[in-house]
């Protein structure tokens, strides 16, 4: 089965040469394209995709209110991957949070843009590796947030250690081999925590791990 893409940017050559380099691949197919944030919200609801490529910056709507408002209201699993010309700060978490699985910049290499697709699809979430250095930066100077540490009291111990690995970055299987585990175990505590906690997926763990106090950035133990 193919993944369907729509794709939303208020440049015409621009979104169009997005979903030309997509088609390319038989096993991505998109469906539509949109130029506004009204306009993505419009087609997202008639073609119910999997992913949605979405521009920041786009009339009438910006991306990230058309990304809150698609995942708070879509009934199926769809994920969006926010494309842009533009990484400050605030645009990053703000995507980040409104439930974006992906953040890459638009000077991506075009061999890598169906990979990006493909990772987002199956549940990854993508972050440049400059975005992501200035988005754990950011945490230095903010407060914890009282209402998500107090959260953390519904994890077991062996879920906080993990939420603790996924906010530094490691994969399930590294892991499995610090804290001498299965790879399908942490794969079933990773979903534990999504539910416990209401979350989307691993970047919003890595959000709220930050937020609530549970992980500080420049410290790199993990486990113990």
């Amino acid at each position: 089965m193919s993944i369907r893409v729509v794709v939303a940017d208020d440049q015409a050559l621009v979104r169009r040469g997005f979903a030309m380099i997509l088609r390319v691949h038989h096993d991505i197919e998109v469906v539509a394209e949109a130029g506004t944030g009204i306009e993505a919200i419009e087609a997202v609801r008639l073609h119910r995709p999997d992913v949605i490529l979405m521009d920041i910056r786009m009339p009438e709507m910006d991306g990230l209110e058309a990304t809150s408002r698609i995942l708070q209201e879509a009934d199926w699993e769809t994920r969006v991957l926010i494309l842009t010309t533009f990484d400050p700060d605030e645009y990053v978490y703000e995507a980040l949070r409104s439930g974006a699985s992906a953040f890459v910049l638009k000077d991506i290499p075009p061999e890598q843009l169906a990979t990006a697709v493909r990772t987002v699809a199956e549940g990854g979430t993508l972050l440049a590796p400059s975005i992501t250095r200035r988005f754990i930066d950011r945490f230095t100077q903010r407060r914890v947030n009282t209402v998500a540490a107090a959260r953390l009291e519904r994890l077991t111990g062996r879920e906080g250690e993990i939420m603790t690995a996924v906010a530094r970055g490691a994969s399930n299987a590294e892991i499995a081999e610090q804290l001498s585990i299965g790879a399908a175990t942490v794969k079933s505590h990773v979903s534990s925590i999504l539910t416990k906690l209401g979350l989307r997926d691993r970047i919003q763990i890595v959000i709220f791990a930050y937020e609530s106090g549970l992980v500080e950035a420049g410290d790199h133990d993990v486990g113990h």
